[in-house]
Order: C-alpha cells, then structure tokens, then sequence
C-alpha cells in the first residue's frame, strides 16, 4: 500500500471515530474541501468545524467499494450512512477525489449522493 493511500485510509477511519487530531494529521495546512452543490471551504481551521456537518449525530459509518490511485491522486468510492440529529439515518453513496502532496491531502473533492429506500446500494 502506497503512502498516499495509507493516508486515506487513516483520514477515513478518524472520519469513522470522529476524531478530529486523526483527521486533521492527514490534511495539508491549506487543504480545500470541496462538496459540490453544498459547500466549498480553505484551511484546517474551517475543515475542523465542518467535521460534523450540521444536522448530523456522531460520526458516519463508511465503507469502501474500491479505491485507486494515479501519481498524487486517490479516488475512492464510498457508500456509507449517517444518523441526523432527527434519529433519521442518511444513506448515501459517494465519490471522491484526494489531490496529495507531500503524503497529505491537499484537496479534497467529494460527490454525495442521498440513497432513497429502494436506491442500489
């Protein structure tokens, strides 16, 4: 395993502890984050807050399909859920891009997708 793999597998299991000293390790100073069609963020600080997103319980359970990697980019995608703080849980399918430098995540670009009840999982 690469490197900038293990990076991403170490940052997506802080993810699944929710614990920000882990995930904030693998991250570059000037990482930008990008949701696209909900957010788009620049530096640690703001990535820290937005951990948890509004709305949302406790950290998400995620599950890797496949990742692969091609020079300084690991693409992974996901499926996983999250508990709102309704009680609801969010299915959800994703796909992500981690831009790598230095063996840390410089960007981030991500796709989620809300899984209804009869959605392919």
């Amino acid at each position: 395993m690469s490197r900038n793999t293990q990076t991403v597998e170490a940052y997506l299991d802080g993810f699944r502890k929710g614990d920000h000293a882990q995930i904030l390790s693998c991250l570059t100073d000037d990482i930008e984050w990008t949701v696209f069609g909900a957010f788009h963020l620049t530096g640690k600080p703001a990535y820290d807050e937005a951990i948890e997103g509004p709305g949302f319980a406790g950290p998400p359970t995620l599950e890797v399909v496949r990742m692969v990697e091609q020079g300084d980019v690991v693409m992974a995608e996901l499926t996983g859920s999250a508990v709102r703080d309704t009680g609801e849980v969010m299915r959800m399918s994703m796909a992500e891009v981690f831009v790598m430098r230095d063996g840390k995540i410089a960007e981030r670009r991500a796709w989620v997708i809300e899984l209804k009840e009869n959605d392919y999982r």
